[in-house]
């Protein structure tokens, strides 16, 4: 029977996230999307999670948004967690700046109504290198498009209640992993300071490049990472 690995998207993405990363996978493990809970209430999620996760002890791999919510699981359920990947995420809180301007952006789009990502946008989130890669571009869109405008309120609000979870979450003793490109500007870099070399059960992986959208640009070296984790 092969290892089982959850996989938690990010804000506005949905099982097409990982569909360049499983051909370098699921030879080896069976990989399970599960979809972010509907809900901006981080504990509500929580519950729900632990109605779906059916083992006694998961491997959970999270993406921006839910490596988040995984590592907000991880903290309440230290117990049924084997390991933790964090991609292009990690459990961090928003700085106040980027809550304004994200609060604007919903305010604007509740007036204008909700028109998905545009395509210079979504270029800004991608690999200067596959700024030409027309699949890729239409997988991302595509999946904000479709996850539709409630979803997006409900995720915006999360970002806005999000609190720093370094202390709680290296506390856990738990192996953790994160990976993350050096230019991505969503990602929290500053986080990176509280996970010190001191922390033995924690490893950090950094790829040069600017992509955000790691599981669908890096896929092998995502996934090597991923191999080496569950090693």
């Amino acid at each position: 029977m092969k290892e089982k690995i959850y996989l938690l998207p990010g804000l506005m993405t949905d099982e097409r996230l990982w569909e360049r990363l499983i051909p370098f996978l699921k030879d080896d493990y069976e990989l399970v999307h599960v979809a972010l809970p509907m809900t901006d209430d981080f504990d509500l999620a929580t519950k729900e999670l632990e109605e779906i996760f059916q083992e006694e002890k998961i491997n959970l791999l999270g993406f921006s948004l839910g490596a988040y919510f995984s590592s907000y699981f991880a903290i309440k359920n230290p117990n049924r967690v084997n390991k933790l990947f964090l991609v292009s995420g990690t459990p961090s809180e928003m700085k106040k700046d980027e809550i304004e301007k994200r609060k604007q952006t919903l305010k604007l789009m509740n007036t204008l109504g909700f028109k998905g990502l545009s395509h210079q946008k979504t270029i800004s989130l991608l690999e200067k290198s596959n700024k030409d890669d027309e699949e890729l571009i239409k997988i991302v869109k595509d999946m904000f498009s479709d996850c539709g405008e409630e979803l997006y309120n409900i995720q915006m609000n999360c970002t806005f209640k999000r609190k720093a979870l370094y202390n709680e979450l290296i506390s856990t003793g738990l192996p953790i992993k994160l990976f993350y490109s050096t230019e991505d500007r969503l990602f929290s870099h500053d986080s990176l300071e509280y996970f010190t070399d001191e922390h033995k059960h924690i490893t950090k992986v950094s790829r040069e490049g600017t992509s955000h959208m790691t599981p669908l640009e890096v896929p092998e070296k995502l996934s090597y990472e991923i191999k080496k984790w569950m090693r």
